[in-house]
């Protein structure tokens, strides 16, 4: 069976969705971020005012946050769906088992679980974009191509997701990718500009994927169009290839075993 057969995949989450509560992927992927945007960008915005280097003169500082936070939505709602729920699937439900005695085979489990974790971000990343634009944050009409690098930064983390979730044996391993996440949510950039590091750590936090993604919503939404876009696009682009290509292969070694 071809690639193109991980749309079934796809559809049979959709069905689940559908049966289990569909508003809560909505809220779920807004509730979070948008507490953290009022609570820092807007509450402590106020504090801040304009922070220097932070985007064009006389950027707000809930203006500079919100691209980050919206990354970290989309970040977190597509490692959410291709660590948890595949490793549940994976170790418990045996549901991989199953769908292999259909047509589907392990590259259309591999593609079918990273577009539907990139569909469910997606999702969640507009819904949140809508409530930063109603908000007065958007600062360019380039952000018009938010949703679109949205997409991709769903798709870099899901397939990076996918690949971890196949190295972890048991369920408190999780906990090592949240120790990742988490220090790199509050170093990636989201808070203050990569200036206020020491040349040696801007190195190491122009190397993280959060910060890609990062510059690349804000550099949109700010209307600071440069190569460094380019550059972030490729980045996550290439992360999320790599992730589906050692995803498939992981996958193949575990189920056809």
């Amino acid at each position: 069976m071809t690639v193109s057969a991980a749309h079934l995949l796809v559809l049979r989450h959709l069905w689940v969705v559908r049966r289990n509560r569909p508003w809560a992927l909505i809220v779920n992927g807004i509730f979070e971020p948008f507490l953290y945007l009022v609570s820092i960008g807007v509450g402590v915005g106020h504090l801040v005012g304009v922070l220097p280097g932070a985007g064009p003169d006389g950027t707000p500082y809930a203006a500079f946050v919100a691209p980050a936070l919206l990354a970290t939505s989309a970040m977190n709602s597509a490692v959410n769906e291709t660590t948890g729920g595949v490793w549940w699937r994976l170790k418990f439900e045996r549901f991989y088992d199953s769908i292999l005695t259909t047509p589907l085979g392990v590259t259309d489990i591999a593609v079918g679980e990273v577009a539907a974790a990139v569909l469910r971000s997606a999702v969640a990343s507009t819904c949140f974009f809508g409530v930063i634009a109603a908000l007065g944050l958007v600062q360019s009409w380039w952000a018009a191509l938010v949703v679109p690098a949205a997409v991709l930064i769903s798709f870099a983390f899901a397939g990076a997701g996918l690949a971890v979730t196949t190295y972890l044996s048991e369920f408190h391993h999780h906990q090592y990718v949240q120790l990742f996440m988490l220090p790199m949510f509050l170093f990636a950039t989201t808070f203050y500009p990569l200036s206020v590091y020491p040349l040696p750590l801007q190195w190491v936090v122009v190397s993280l994927p959060l910060y890609h993604a990062t510059e690349l919503l804000r550099g949109l939404m700010l209307g600071q169009i440069g190569p460094g876009l380019g550059i972030a696009s490729v980045y996550l682009l290439a992360l999320g290839l790599v992730g589906v290509a050692i995803a498939d292969r992981r996958l193949g070694q575990l189920l056809q075993h």
